[in-house]
């Protein structure tokens, strides 16, 4: 069985699921909303020019986990989940999806976002197995920490790597479908890049690469935007 990969928010999503817990927080007053909002927008211009520091920016996002009792937190993301990122769930995501179900491939979510707001997205999507970065959690509450590396960047590969090694699986005719320049080290590790409504940058380096471009967002099907000689 092939491992395909997925980058989640901009890619699967019709949006950046980070960036909209940010904005569902605000909304809804449960943070400082005129300091909340200005970091968030700054985090998420950062990541779009591949400047982030993800401890930074975890130490940031995880605050509100941190200071909120975990039972309230999980009503918090059942209405986010409804309001926020059911409707960013492409249609053609979830056709590409089967199509790796199909072929028999083990799927595997790859994403810097983190595993309190991914791992019920990655349920939705129906895809078994995800690496996210994930927030400490000492005695059913959260510390605001990042526990162990990030999967964001190159740490995208480590992550993988490890997952690889407890799971029996490797790269062989290996998929990565991404959006964004940010996980160039991880599309330059697989068998088969694809880049997906790419960010400029990822579409510049797709093309000198003759790497396959696809859309999602164009209606129900999958879109070829380029394809391979």
């Amino acid at each position: 069985m092939a491992l395909a990969i997925f980058d989640l928010d901009n890619t699967l999503l019709a949006g950046d699921s980070d960036y909209l817990w940010g904005t569902f927080l605000t909304e809804n007053h449960y943070v400082d909303v005129d300091t909340y909002q200005r970091q968030n927008e700054q985090f998420y211009q950062q990541y779009l020019a591949g400047s982030m520091d993800i401890f930074a920016f975890s130490a940031f996002q995880f605050a509100p986990l941190a200071n909120t009792p975990i039972e309230v937190l999980h009503r918090w993301r059942e209405t986010y989940l409804a309001k926020k990122i059911d409707p960013i769930i492409l249609p053609a995501a979830r056709q590409l999806i089967q199509f790796h179900h199909e072929r028999g491939d083990t799927l595997l979510i790859i994403t810097a976002t983190n595993q309190f707001i991914t791992e019920p997205i990655a349920n939705k999507l129906a895809i078994p197995h995800l690496i996210a970065t994930i927030p400490e959690r000492v005695n059913d509450r959260y510390t605001g920490k990042v526990s162990g590396i990030p999967s964001y960047q190159e740490g995208k590969i480590t992550r993988l790597n490890a997952w690889l090694a407890t799971h029996h699986h490797d790269l062989t005719d290996s998929f990565f479908y991404s959006d964004s320049h940010n996980d160039l080290p991880l599309l330059n590790y697989v068998s088969h890049p694809v880049a997906v409504d790419p960010d400029p940058t990822l579409h510049r380096i797709a093309k000198q690469h003759n790497w396959r471009i696809i859309s999602l967002r164009q209606g129900n099907q999958v879109v070829e935007l380029n394809r391979n000689p």
